[in-house]
């Protein structure tokens, strides 16, 4: 006898959420995988037509609507474009979760989740994982990248204009360790007190996005904790430089809702993050001696422009730049295919929205491509370099630290 099909229950908030589409088709042109495939399945209102339709046991939950609905890439461009306010991602989580405790996993896929979920979420392990490739070159590791130290706990020289708690992340820490520092030099030489609690971890987002929820609880629990203690220095902001740990430093008042003793104070974390360009612009910038003579474009990371609606300050703090033109990137909000972990689920689409992107960076001229998050980086610099595209990629934070400090990126 064959296996019983998966059931999906949803919250009573959560299936709400279904309920708000209005079917008006606007997210259509927003959602990159339909652009790639003109599949209605494939488009935020099918998707969610497919997940009420599983709620309600009217539809089955057969291996072509669970294709459907995991080809979703959660870049929430449907969210910016909605009419309706339709809160998406809840609902492609919610399904995610109740799957992941439902359905078998291939023996490929159960030994990459292991390695996501025991090794790129613990610097410490993904530091010596990353030894070989550091010794012999990557396409995926940064430029200069080097053994990685932990952030100091303070920073010497802050001002007193605000307190900010620096969120280094995993991946972050260890791959792109050089921009938190670049970002605490900024904090501190514009007049911010910055720490970086040793006992914070892991944002959650891979495992959460992955629909392992209590492990992402448990790292949310954790974080709150360090960064926001009950007995200890409470900070005006909690800052990250990476779009997709920031929007789900966002999502912990949602993530802890039923937590009778975080509730609360996940909601006062979630009002506290913010984006290192939001907080250098609401401090203003440190003076800006050296010109960085160079054709800039910006790539909008999907978490950190329809996430967190962080568009116009990395522009604004681009623009101060003396020496610095920067250029219009065509569909610069548009999904570059990194999203995590999904390029080794889906590399075929991974691979075809890297593409589109670079064709659209290449258009523009510009010698460099600044982003605000560490995965599209990682996903863009490995297509480029296979496809043998000269074009460096850089964090908002870099350039701004090399016009203040003189600094190279």
């Amino acid at each position: 006898m064959s296996a019983p099909l998966p059931v999906l229950k949803l919250d009573a908030q959560t299936y709400q959420r279904s309920q708000a589409c209005v079917h008006c088709g606007l997210c259509l042109a927003a959602c990159p995988t339909y652009l790639q495939t003109q599949h209605e399945a494939d488009s935020p209102r099918g998707r969610i037509q497919l997940i009420r339709g599983l709620a309600d046991g009217i539809v089955e939950a057969t291996p072509s609507v669970q294709k459907h609905l995991d080809l979703c890439l959660d870049c929430r461009a449907c969210e910016t474009a909605c009419p309706s306010n339709v809160i998406y991602h809840e609902l492609i989580e919610a399904y995610r979760i109740n799957m992941d405790r439902q359905l078998p996993r291939s023996l490929k896929s159960r030994v990459f989740r292991w390695l996501c979920f025991n090794i790129m979420t613990h610097p410490a392990r993904l530091k010596l994982a990353l030894l070989p490739l550091r010794l012999f070159g990557s396409r995926r590791i940064p430029p200069g990248a080097i053994w990685p130290r932990p952030l100091p706990e303070t920073f010497k020289g802050g001002g007193t204009k605000m307190t900010v708690a620096l969120f280094g992340g995993c991946v972050g820490s260890v791959m792109f360790d050089s921009v938190n520092r670049k970002a605490a030099d900024l904090l501190v030489a514009s007049g911010a007190n910055v720490i970086a609690p040793r006992a914070q971890g892991c944002c959650g987002a891979i495992h959460y996005h992955n629909g392992a929820a209590l492990p992402a609880e448990e790292m949310a629990r954790r974080n709150i904790d360090a960064l926001l203690p009950p007995d200890g220095l409470e900070p005006d902001r909690i800052v990250t430089t990476a779009g997709g740990c920031g929007s789900m430093l966002h999502e912990y008042d949602h993530l802890l809702r039923n937590d009778s003793k975080y509730a609360r104070r996940a909601k006062v974390f979630a009002s506290k993050v913010r984006d290192i360009t939001e907080v250098l612009d609401e401090l203003g910038l440190p003076a800006l001696p050296h010109p960085v003579p160079r054709t800039v474009t910006y790539h909008d990371s999907c978490h950190l422009a329809h996430g967190q609606k962080v568009r116009n300050a990395p522009r604004k703090l681009l623009a101060l730049i003396p020496g610095l033109t920067l250029a219009a990137l065509a569909e610069s909000d548009g999904c570059c295919g990194a999203a995590g972990t999904y390029f080794f689920d889906h590399p075929e689409m991974a691979v075809k929205l890297a593409e589109r992107k670079l064709r659209n960076i290449a258009a523009t001229g510009a010698s460099v491509c600044a982003m605000g998050n560490a995965g599209c980086a990682m996903h863009l610099r490995a297509r480029a370099a296979r496809q043998g595209q000269a074009i460096e990629f850089a964090h908002p934070v870099e350039l701004l630290h090399a016009a203040a400090f003189g600094s190279k990126f």
